[in-house]
């Protein structure tokens, strides 16, 4: 079966680690299983299979006098993109992106406010000599306006602030995680029966936000769970109509029969009705068991698990990998991380926000 990813550092900026699993890993097979020892628990999680790849090359120039950007500085350089987030599939390209009125249009400058470029630096998109130039080449959108001019001065609370289409979050108050769930935690910040939750494994310090946990996983289930105290993306990543999928690593008793993933993806009876897997794979095996990935939108109560019992292979283990753009990467088995901007700003695009 696929081994543990190594413990260590949950920043979203470090690259997924490859080779040889530490000494002490499950070379293949046992998979170990149960609640959480006291303290943080060591690394147990599936590799996602995140990407190598590194970040964005910057488009500023080396030396010399100042040249706008000649291939367009990304936002958010210096963020590993790919480690943890994939295209989201809502956000405009220059070829579908509708044509949007600009300031020749539109007076929307405060006297009183922050220059543009410097609300967009502060928010991390990049230096401010490169946000000036994504503004110069007509990538920045204020409240859907397109402004192409430097001098601008805007209220960072009050206007929605987009680089090439993509909202940039400058509310410095709303906070987004990701939290690696281990076996036997309950999806709830507080438990009357004195279970392990997730309040447990946050800082004092944010366990005075009021989080929102996105979605739930059950307390066998491991794995990705977002948590946030923005509300209004919490019911949206939620919520059915945007469609959000979620990818998990399913380990079952094997060998799996021909046409069981055919079977998943044309759909299965369930008590609440048909339901049907948008992708599978297998991902490895090993004498006794299977190793599978499926991809679904569905966020309905132990969904995975009722569909693979319903094709006849009862879920082993099983751990969501992926929510909406966002990986677990090479995240330590419960810990807490903060989102990247990047990441955030993804999330935002997948459901119009």
């Amino acid at each position: 079966m696929t081994p543990s990813p190594r413990s260590g550092s949950t920043s979203g900026n470090n690259q997924p680690r490859g080779g040889k699993p530490r000494s002490g890993a499950p070379k293949s097979g046992g998979f170990k299983s149960g609640a959480p020892k006291s303290g943080a628990p060591k690394s147990g999680g599936f590799k996602s299979g995140a990407a190598k790849s590194g970040g964005f090359k910057s488009g500023a120039p080396k030396s010399g006098g100042r040249k706008p950007s000649q291939t367009g500085a990304r936002p958010y350089n210096n963020e590993q993109y790919g480690t943890t987030v994939r295209p989201t599939k809502n956000r405009p390209t220059e070829q579908n992106r509708r044509p949007e009125r600009t300031t020749d249009d539109v007076d929307m400058h405060n006297a009183e406010g922050v220059r543009l470029q410097k609300v967009m630096a502060m928010a991390g998109v990049a230096s401010r000599r490169l946000c000036e130039d994504m503004i110069m080449e007509g990538r920045v959108q204020v409240d859907g306006v397109t402004v192409t001019q430097l001098g601008l001065r805007v209220d960072p609370e009050t206007v929605d602030i987009a680089v090439d289409g993509m909202t940039i979050q400058t509310n410095e108050s709303l906070v987004y995680m990701v939290f690696n769930k281990p076996k036997g935690v309950v999806s709830t910040m507080d438990d009357p029966e004195g279970r392990p939750c997730i309040s447990d494994f946050l800082k004092k310090r944010q366990t005075r936000e009021r989080l929102f946990h996105v979605g739930r996983l059950d307390t066998s289930t491991e794995g990705l769970l977002l948590l946030t105290n923005d509300g209004e993306l919490a019911n949206r990543l939620s919520h059915p109509k945007y469609n959000i999928p979620k990818t998990y690593l399913v380990q079952v008793r094997g060998p799996m029969a021909h046409g069981v993933g055919a079977q998943l993806k044309d759909g299965v009876e369930l008590e609440d009705g048909w339901q049907k897997v948008d992708s599978f794979r297998l991902v490895d095996s090993t004498p006794g068991h299977v190793l599978a990935e499926v991809v679904l939108h569905s966020g309905k109560n132990r969904i995975v698990r009722r569909m693979f019992d319903a094709v006849g292979y009862p879920v082993e283990r099983l751990v969501r990998v992926k929510f909406g753009p966002v990986a677990l990467g090479d995240q330590r088995q419960g810990s807490v991380r903060v989102l990247g901007r990047h990441e955030v700003g993804y999330l935002l695009a997948d459901v119009g926000m």
